[in-house]
């Protein structure tokens, strides 16, 4: 059997410190556990372990002066109640935060156990006040007690206010566990006003150790695994939920959702729920990083230049004229001087400094504000490795030309700090549809691949306008792979880049528009509306490649212009935690109108 121990005294202690050194070194080598407080105002303990061993410990504390008269109570349990030992020094031994209340020197008068079973036993007119916490009255309580109504004994001045003001003139018992929170609650109620109150000494496990059960309904809830006494200070078998609080009975022992340390019947969330709940809160956070758009405020774009092979060797003056031969020699001077041409560090560099190819420099644009972007991003799925986001469109991916703040990835690195999200794929910033990020560049080393050389199947949908010759059609036109007219792409050229796309009719409207079903087997920069557009049938909407072979100016739509109608709808690829496959789908958009029952492309 294991003998337990709970006692508390106010009195005035000095030399805390080396007296927690030394009882923590005592309660090591005797195998005992619990929780000892010290303060300047006193002691309050509760320790476990062998009866030969707490003697011991209460031999040491009667020494200390001032702890003479230590008188703990004493039980017995089956096991250890407690997982360690903890000495301790705070301002307070039970915390109530009121200054002026002198339990040692100035206490409120004590009721035996006995004296007020007497009373109770007589009828004498009397007002019992549980000043424990709510979840401590539920398990028991002095029949016809009046709770005080709190959860923490900091909140007790607060309800006191709340008490009927009569109860001033009539006799008041407060009692608890042990009777350290009356030794403070009692003093504070004779200074509100009430005129007679007393304290119930030693508390109800003092009452029970004296009384029984008499005037009691339930067990006494204690702070340790046994959680609740019986008046016969033997251990009821009830538990607490150490995540609601909430008392467990046998019964509750029994259930599949009560986890000792985890859950109960009252607090259980099954998997599905806790991932609701985890992605409702992230979902919140992503809200909270676009709403207002990052970018309406002024701020410093930094726009990185990449030094290709041509400019190695060349100096920073050099790479820029040659980069952007079309722009004054005398413009790039000024930069230089204004400190608006930065390494990867952002400190400037002068125009003499040698560039290597691989490396990058920044110019950097002062306050500027970036163009307004649509911020509906939906968040479908998140887990340790990859985010699945429904991207609405105009946004761009990651940070370029004018957008820099107003991003998906800026955006996403907000709502997830201190992590930095990484696209795995890309989309144009005005196609909305499916985008998967890594959560670590681990995860990036083991996703990224798979789309660069295919692995992925992609389905979109796009509305096009005109009428295919067939139903299932397919586009192998090679596609170049560096950037033209306002960064498009071309076909028909010498060194282009091989690609492949598939399409499927799935609806043929009056107005001269057909929805398709699209999966793009490789992965070129636009290749779905490249290729559309060289068969003479572009996406709806598109401001780059127009009908008729003719070539836009505009890149990104503004959020008052028609919708690009190409949304990245299915994906499915290989998990990077386990291999598996996994598939994700995407709302159909609006333009797309309603999902046919035959979605798959041959």
């Amino acid at each position: 059997m294991v003998t337990n121990i709970s006692c508390y005294l106010f009195a005035p202690l000095d030399g805390l410190k080396p007296l927690r050194e030394r009882l923590s070194a005592l309660c090591k080598d005797w195998g005992l556990k619990g929780t000892i407080l010290l303060s300047t105002e006193g002691i309050n303990m509760f320790v476990a372990g062998g009866a030969g061993e707490i003697n011991e410990l209460l031999a040491c504390l009667r020494r200390v002066p001032g702890l003479e008269a230590l008188a703990p109570k004493v039980s017995e349990s089956g096991e250890q109640p407690f997982t360690r030992m903890l000495v301790k020094i705070k301002k307070e031994i039970i915390a109530f935060g009121v200054e002026g209340i002198d339990p040692a020197g100035n206490p409120a008068p004590r009721l035996p156990a006995r004296e007020l079973k007497r009373w109770l036993d007589e009828g004498r007119p009397v007002v019992l006040l549980d000043t424990r916490n709510d979840y401590e009255v539920e398990l028991g309580t002095f029949r016809g007690a009046l709770p005080i109504g709190i959860r923490h004994f900091r909140d007790f001045p607060g309800a006191v206010a709340g008490l009927p003001a009569e109860l001033k003139d009539r006799p008041i018992v407060s009692f608890c566990t042990g009777g350290i929170r009356c030794e403070k609650a009692a003093p504070y109620l004779i200074r509100e006003g009430f005129r007679e109150v007393y304290q119930l000494d030693g508390g109800i496990l003092k009452y029970f150790e004296e009384c029984g059960g008499a005037h009691y309904a339930g067990e006494c809830f204690v702070f340790d695994k046994r959680v609740g006494l019986a008046a016969e200070l033997d251990e009821s078998g009830h538990g607490l939920c150490y995540r609601c609080q909430s008392l467990i009975t046998p019964r509750d022992m029994a259930d599949p959702r009560t986890v000792e340390g985890v859950s109960c019947p009252r607090c259980f969330v099954s998997p599905e729920e806790e991932r609701a709940i985890g992605l409702e809160a992230r979902r919140e956070k992503i809200r909270a990083a676009a709403e207002p758009l990052p970018g309406s405020v002024p701020a410093d774009n930094y726009r990185p230049l990449r030094v290709h092979s041509r400019h190695d060797g060349m100096t920073a003056l050099g790479f820029l004229g040659d980069l952007f031969n079309h722009v004054p020699a005398a413009h790039w001077h000024e930069r230089f001087s204004a400190g608006d041409i930065v390494d990867a560090g952002l400190e400037p560099v002068s125009t003499s400094r040698v560039v290597r190819a691989g490396e990058r420099l920044h110019t950097r644009e002062r306050a500027q504000v970036e163009p307004p972007v649509n911020p509906a991003i939906g968040l479908l799925h998140e887990d340790e490795a990859i985010i699945v986001i429904n991207k609405p469109a105009p946004l761009p991916m990651h940070p370029c030309g004018r957008f820099n703040r107003n991003t998906l990835q800026s955006i996403l690195a907000t709502a997830y700090a201190p992590e930095k999200p990484k696209p795995a794929h890309r989309l144009d910033a005005n196609t909305s549809g499916l985008a998967v990020f890594t959560r670590t560049r681990a995860f990036a080393r083991i996703v990224q691949p798979g789309f660069e050389r295919g692995e992925v199947d992609k389905t979109y949908l796009a509305r096009i306008t005109g009428h295919p010759a067939r139903d299932t059609f397919q586009c192998e036109e090679p596609i170049s792979d560096s950037p033209g007219h306002r960064g498009s792409r071309a076909t028909g050229g010498e060194g282009n880049l091989d690609a492949m796309t598939k399409f499927k009719v799935v609806r043929r409207d009056a107005d001269g528009t057909a929805l398709l079903l699209v999966q793009p087997l490789t992965g070129r920069t636009n290749q779905i509306r490249v290729h559309l557009w060289h068969l003479g049938i572009p996406v709806l909407g598109d401001p780059m490649y127009l009908p008729g072979g003719k070539m836009g100016d505009i890149q990104t739509l503004g959020l008052e212009d028609g919708p690009l109608n190409l949304h990245a709808w299915k994906i499915q690829f290989r998990h990077p935690l386990d291999g598996k496959p996994v598939e994700f789908e995407a709302p159909w958009p609006d333009w797309a109108g309603n999902l046919p029952d035959d979605r798959q492309v041959p």
